[in-house]
């Protein structure tokens, strides 16, 4: 089973003198956190824990770099991202609990604080964890996009390390950063990227390395920026990660990133039990291949779908290790 370490205390436990304790008279939302700590620095963003000095509780609080502070890009896309998160309330997606500007009028969110590890974490020790564990996983992830879609919201980077295990069965989707929505009449949205920011920002943000990773989750009309993008690039990238989950190894790995970009839109994979030392379920890697399709029309015709392979796949008992 998945081990984890619990929080601290002082992250977790409930006493009697922080649910009794009075609100002052009269609220000053200018300090309403304190005791900052930075747990992450992004690209372009910095997360930071905090104490929710009203509620009594630490949070998550997530805020621009100072260098892109007054950036106008920048500030539409938190603003994206935090009301997107606010808006999809799913049990796999983390709670969003407010939006503002700091006192020096710069935008920020706070959003539930939780501890555990990501998939990537997971999976450099892949053979701690049977099938059955690693393909739930999956199936969480894959309820949160179906819900996500039929909203009209297609997340747009799925991979490994934005997918968190927590420990108390806790499977969240994570940064909603690059989400694509549609106006009204169905039109596509502008898109708030620069030309190149998902691959530079991943570049800046985790170096050359994590960059070749991230581009094999990546679709090909993805890499190719199509403007009529679909939900089905969710499907190709969850289904990458499903590759990685069956054999151990990501679809496609190259000695550079344009070696990467090239098999994502020429070539396919090979099948998974073809290159893995694990027994491979037969039905979970027919589905994981036509998820990799390039062309989107030949994928699985939706995310419930995918979902409902997953859900109704028959464990043969030689495959639970």
């Amino acid at each position: 089973m998945l081990e984890f370490q619990q929080p601290p205390k002082e992250y977790s436990d409930v006493y009697l003198e922080d649910t009794d304790a009075l609100l002052p008279k009269k609220l000053d939302f200018g300090t309403r956190y304190a005791f900052f700590s930075t747990i992450a620095k992004g690209g372009k963003s910095l997360i930071k824990s905090c104490k929710d000095l009203h509620l009594n509780r630490i949070i998550c609080y997530k805020t621009l770099r100072s260098e892109f502070e007054n950036d106008e890009i920048e500030q539409k896309r938190l603003l994206r991202e935090a009301r997107v998160s606010a808006m999809l309330q799913h049990p796999n997606t983390i709670p969003t609990y407010e939006i503002g500007r700091d006192n020096r009028g710069q935008y920020y969110f706070t959003m539930k604080l939780v501890h555990g590890y990501t998939l990537r974490e997971i999976l450099d020790y892949r053979e701690r964890y049977d099938l059955t564990q690693l393909v739930d996983i999956i199936i969480q992830i894959g309820q949160a996009l179906a819900y996500a879609h039929a909203h009209g919201v297609a997340h747009r980077d799925i991979k490994p390390e934005n997918i968190l295990v927590g420990p108390f069965g806790e499977v969240l989707l994570l940064d909603w950063g690059l989400a694509k929505v549609w106006k009204k009449d169905g039109t596509a949205s502008e898109d708030i990227e620069s030309p190149n920011s998902v691959l530079m920002g991943n570049k800046s943000m985790t170096g050359q390395g994590k960059l070749q990773g991230t581009l094999c989750y990546m679709s090909p009309e993805q890499i190719d920026r199509d403007p009529d993008i679909s939900f089905s690039t969710d499907t190709y990238s969850l289904s990458s990660v499903l590759y990685e989950v069956l054999c151990g190894q990501t679809p496609f790995d190259g000695d550079t990133a344009q070696d990467i970009l090239n098999a994502v839109k020429n070539e396919l994979p090979p099948e998974p039990s073809s290159v893995t030392k694990f027994k491979v379920p037969t039905l979970l890697e027919d589905l994981c291949m036509k998820g990799l399709q390039k062309k989107p029309e030949n994928r699985p015709g939706n995310m419930t779908d995918f979902v409902r392979v997953l859900q109704d796949t028959d464990w043969p008992l030689e495959l639970l290790k």
